[in-house]
């Protein structure tokens, strides 16, 4: 929600607020939080279970749930470039096809939200292997140790490699310092929640001020201070909403989150992104870029994808496990 408010700002009958862009970076730097936080704890509750990590599964589960949503929006972005409605290069179809578009940084449009499905799929592939080959405990070192070495890496990056520059904010090396600030939650929570220092600060009344420091500092307009630690403050200040959502979801924003509206939009959440592109567009002046038209087609066509896509995929995929589980 966040990052369709950003994308609509400007937008053809729409207001226009200034200097949003960081809505957009808050809104994608939530979502990648909230994964390292969400899959680590998946992974960790296998490991628990099992003493073991099943890759093969977990692959063939991100497989089932990522694939087909993705391939069919491109499919339909192929076709309308096909009948002359819009440009799509053959390279950007290329690396948006291959989850690399973000190490593409000239893009048209319609396929440039990808890089960011492009960071989460290579989060994918590679985290799971780190946890079952150092096993949690030091999985957790290796996730901190990700933490210190971003920052770093995007300042070089900025200041010897120009060239670069654009893909600060997105190439994998240069971002999965978010992603593994919600691995460590995960993989810490325990002991941070036994911590009554850091608990005093979870449950505090003015706790708020925390993330909203994180957010100021995403803001601050000079690049060495943004790449080098506003980033890093943003992150931490994204996950410590996330633990106390978690912990007190009986507080008021928990219980927001956990309304019938918000849970239906988390439901449509990835048709949604994937949808909202072509629609959510302040470069277009079409009617169907106009708001509020372009929102409601946006919310339509996820919910087209959302149930005639994901939910028989799922269903598939939820066959086939109870298959594995049933007795030979």
């Amino acid at each position: 929600m966040i990052v369709l408010f950003a994308h609509a700002n400007g937008t053809r009958g729409a207001p226009k607020i200034g200097h949003l862009e960081v809505f957009a970076d808050l809104g994608v730097r939530t979502f990648f939080v909230i994964s390292g936080f969400l899959i680590t704890t998946l992974l960790v509750g296998e490991y628990g279970k099992r003493g073991r990590i099943s890759l093969r599964d977990f692959y063939i589960r991100r497989v089932y749930r990522i694939f087909p949503a993705f391939y069919v929006y491109l499919a339909v972005m192929l076709g309308v470039a096909a009948l002359g409605w819009i440009a799509l290069p053959a390279e950007d179809v290329v690396f948006a096809a291959t989850y690399t578009m973000n190490v593409h940084a000239h893009r048209a449009w319609w396929l440039g939200h990808l890089w960011s499905l492009a960071v989460e799929e290579q989060f994918y592939l590679l985290w799971p292997l780190v946890v079952s080959l150092l096993r949690p405990r030091r999985a957790l070192w290796f996730a901190i140790a990700a933490i210190a070495i971003a920052p770093v890496l995007r300042v070089v990056a900025w200041i010897a490699w120009p060239a670069v520059r654009p893909l600060t904010d997105q190439a994998f090396p240069f971002v999965f310092d978010a992603l593994a600030t919600g691995c460590v939650l995960a993989l810490a929570r325990e002991h941070l929640e036994g911590s009554a220092t850091y608990l005093m600060w979870l449950d505090a009344p003015s706790f708020w001020l925390i993330p909203l420091a994180g957010v100021v500092a995403l803001a601050v307009p000079f690049t060495a201070f943004n790449l080098g630690i506003g980033v890093t403050l943003g992150n931490l200040g994204i996950a410590m909403a996330i633990h106390r959502c978690v912990r007190h979801p009986s507080y008021p924003l928990g219980r927001v989150l956990e309304s019938r509206p918000f849970v239906f939009v988390g439901a449509l959440s990835y048709s949604l992104y994937l949808w909202q592109q072509p629609f959510v567009n302040r470069h277009a002046s079409g009617i169907i870029n106009t708001f509020p038209v372009h929102l409601a087609l946006a919310f339509g066509l996820a919910i087209v994808s959302y149930y005639l896509v994901e939910q028989p995929v799922l269903a598939l995929r939820a066959r086939r496990a109870a298959r594995k589980r049933a007795p030979v």
